[in-house]
C-alpha cells in the first residue's frame, strides 16, 4: 500500500508531525524532515497505510553535537587591582562619612550641589543623550554635560554608552556587562571586579559607536579622559573648598571621595535594584521595573521598566518631570535652545502596550 502525493505534500505543507520520520512506502521512500511535534492525527494515518521511521536530519545532528560540547564557562577571573581599588575607596568614603561631622557645612553642601552637577553628565549626558539619542544638544550643552560627565568620573562617555548599548540589546544575558540574572552584588559592582564575559566582548564588537567617535567633544573626552576627570572630580571641588571657605585639605579630600563614592553607588542601583525589585506596568517579560527609590536618588532614571520598553524617550517616563529633575533640565535646555527633536511616546502607544504586556494591576495603581 502507497501513501498517497496528495497526503505526503499535506503533511509537508503543515510541518507539524510527532517527530522527524521517514515514510517508507511499498514502492519507493521519501525522506520528510518536518518541523515541531504535534499530536495531529496524520502520523497514526501513515503509521496505518505504511512505515514510519526514525531519522535524524542533519541540522538536529549538528544541535545534538554541539549539545554535548562542554558548555563555556560563565566565571572570569577576578580584576585584583580593580578589586582593591574599589576596596579603598569605600574605605575612603566611609572615613569622609565621618569627617563631614567635623568639616565646615558649606564643604558637604558644595558636594552636594556638585555630585547632581556631576549626576547630570551620566543621566541627562552618557545617558539619555549619547546612549540613545533621545534628544539633539548644541555644541555648549555638549561641553558642559561631557564636563559633568567628568565629575562624575565613571567611564568615559564612549564607553558608558558602548556598554549600555550593549545592555539594552542583550539585557539580562551573558552578554549583558552587568547581568541582573547573576545576582544583585554582581550587577551593582562585581562586573567591574573582573573579566568581561566573552560573550560581552564578542557581541559588544559589534554594536555601533561610529556615531559616538563622530562627535569631537566625545572623541575629546576619550582622548583626555584621565586628566579631566583628576581636574573635574577632585581638584577643582577640593580647591573651591579650600579658597573659598579655608577648609582643610585633608577634610575636603576626605568629603570630596564620598561624594564620588556615594555618586558610583546610586548609578550602580540603576543597575541593580531596578533590575530586580519593582513593579511592572509596562511589560511583565522583562526584569527591568519601576523602582521609585532608585527614581528619587539617580534624578529619574528608576523608571526603568518604561524605559526598557521605550528606551528612545527622553523622559524614561510618561509622567513628564514628576519625581524626574533629569526631563526637567533637558526641557529647560529645550526653552533656552540648547536641546532640541525630544522624542517621546504617545499617550496612546504607552497605553496600547500596557494593556498588551503589563501587569494591569500596577498600571492601575501607578
Amino acid at each position: 500500500m502507497c501513501v498517497s502525493k496528495t497526503l505526503v505534500v499535506d503533511i509537508l505543507t503543515t510541518g507539524k508531525l510527532l517527530s522527524y520520520c521517514k515514510i517508507v512506502t511499498d514502492s519507493n521512500s521519501a525522506a520528510c524532515f518536518l518541523g515541531k511535534k504535534s499530536t495531529l492525527p496524520y502520523f497514526n494515518l501513515i503509521l496505518a497505510m505504511g512505515k514510519c521511521e526514525p531519522v535524524i536530519p542533519p541540522t538536529e545532528l549538528k544541535r545534538n553535537a554541539s549539545s554535548t560540547a562542554k558548555p563555556k564557562s560563565s566565571k572570569q577571573p577576578i580584576l585584583w587591582y580593580n578589586v582593591f581599588k574599589f576596596s579603598v575607596m569605600h574605605l575612603v568614603g566611609l572615613c569622609g562619612a565621618y569627617v563631614i561631622f567635623l568639616c565646615n557645612w558649606k564643604t558637604t553642601a558644595f558636594n552636594i550641589v556638585y555630585g547632581m552637577v556631576g549626576h547630570l553628565g551620566i543621566t541627562a549626558g552618557a545617558h539619555r543623550l549619547w546612549s540613545h539619542r533621545s534628544f539633539k544638544a548644541s555644541l555648549p550643552l555638549r561641553i558642559f554635560l561631557a564636563a559633568c560627565n567628568s565629575v562624575a568620573l565613571q567611564n568615559s562617555i564612549y564607553q558608558w554608552a558602548r556598554d549600555h548599548r550593549a545592555h539594552h540589546r542583550h539585557s539580562e544575558t551573558d552578554a549583558d556587562p552587568h547581568n541582573a540574572k547573576r545576582g544583585f552584588f554582581f550587577s551593582h559592582m562585581g562586573w567591574l571586579l573582573m573579566k568581561k564575559h566573552p560573550d560581552v566582548l564578542e557581541r559588544g564588537s559589534k554594536i555601533d559607536v561610529s556615531d559616538l567617535m563622530a562627535d569631537p567633544v566625545v572623541a575629546f573626552q576619550k582622548k583626555y579622559y584621565r586628566w579631566t576627570t583628576l581636574v573635574m572630580c577632585y581638584v577643582i571641588p577640593i580647591s573651591i573648598c579650600c579658597w573659598s571657605w579655608n577648609e582643610s585639605i585633608i577634610y575636603a579630600y576626605f568629603v570630596t571621595s564620598l561624594r564620588y563614592v556615594i555618586s558610583l553607588n546610586v548609578t550602580f542601583l540603576v543597575n541593580s535594584a531596578a533590575h530586580l525589585w519593582g513593579n511592572k506596568p509596562y511589560d511583565v517579560n522583562i526584569n527591568p521595573a519601576q523602582n521609585l527609590g532608585v527614581t528619587l536618588l539617580t534624578m529619574g532614571e528608576g523608571f526603568h521598566n518604561y524605559h526598557h520598553v521605550f528606551p528612545h524617550d527622553y523622559r524614561t517616563s510618561e509622567f513628564g518631570i514628576r519625581f524626574n529633575l533629569t526631563t526637567a533640565f533637558i526641557d529647560l535646555m529645550s526653552l533656552l535652545g540648547l536641546a532640541s527633536n525630544l522624542k517621546k511616546v504617545s499617550k496612546e502607544t504607552v497605553l496600547a502596550r500596557r494593556s498588551r504586556t503589563g501587569d494591569l494591576m500596577s498600571a492601575a495603581s501607578g
